[in-house]
């Protein structure tokens, strides 16, 4: 079956006001660039984020944010984005922060069609108030819901017409998680080929998952925090 749409605009088509999407990415790696700019443009409004971290100010998630489209963000690191830090003392900005295991395997669990898990993390601490607790083993453990997202939207280097997915590297993040996770999965990928041209040992994630699938453009792959070795400049 061939999943292929013509670009992001039409990918992202049926994103609606209010929707709950989930985002692929490890801080600027692997996120979906072209999703994201035509959310921008789209204008869609009270959106729920949820990803590991918010982009920073000006770039990914934060693009969104600065057009004041995401009402409430679930992520586990959001350090690099001022205007988030702006919007949530502020109040303008609900904000669930959670351990990023938690947070990868609620992503997971969603996946599987797991209803909820218990994980040690965040036991006896804030995360864990109003929330159910029960001892294994002599070992507490917090109740945590899978998350229940209408759109996954994730960005793979290389995938098929039929939606299977090769992840490069540090890219391979978040986005296998939630591509299991969304109701509906939109993948951008920077090689898109014909069914049948990768390798069924290599694929990461099973077209099976991804509805929408088109070749992304213009990637600006962007690094937060670039450390660049000095010269030695008695040499």
């Amino acid at each position: 079956m061939n999943k292929t749409v013509t670009d992001a605009q039409e990918a992202i088509r049926d994103i609606h006001d209010g929707a709950i999407l989930m985002l692929g990415g490890f801080g600027l790696c692997g996120i979906p660039e072209n999703c994201i700019a035509a959310l921008v443009t789209k204008g869609v409004k009270r959106l729920t984020c949820i990803s590991n971290n918010a982009g920073v100010d000006d770039f990914g998630i934060g693009l969104m944010l600065q057009h004041k489209q995401v009402k409430k963000m679930i992520s586990s690191y959001v350090g690099e984005n001022a205007e988030f830090e702006r919007q949530l003392l502020s109040g303008e900005l609900e904000v669930e922060l959670i351990p990023q295991g938690t947070l990868a395997t609620r992503c997971m669990a969603a996946g599987y069609g797991m209803p909820a898990i218990f994980t040690p993390a965040g036991v006896g601490t804030e995360v864990a108030t109003g929330k159910e607790t029960r001892t294994f083993n002599g070992k507490d453990y917090l109740l945590e819901y899978a998350f229940d997202a209408d759109f996954a939207i994730i960005k793979a280097w290389k995938g098929d017409t039929d939606g299977n997915l090769v992840y490069k590297e540090t890219a391979r993040n978040f986005n296998p998680l939630m591509a299991m996770a969304g109701k509906v999965t939109i993948a951008e990928v920077e090689e898109l080929v014909p069914a049948g041209q990768l390798d069924p040992n290599n694929i990461h994630t099973p077209g099976i998952y991804v509805h929408r699938i088109f070749r992304g453009k213009n990637y600006q792959k962007r690094i937060e925090q670039r450390t660049i070795r000095k010269v030695n400049q008695s040499k």
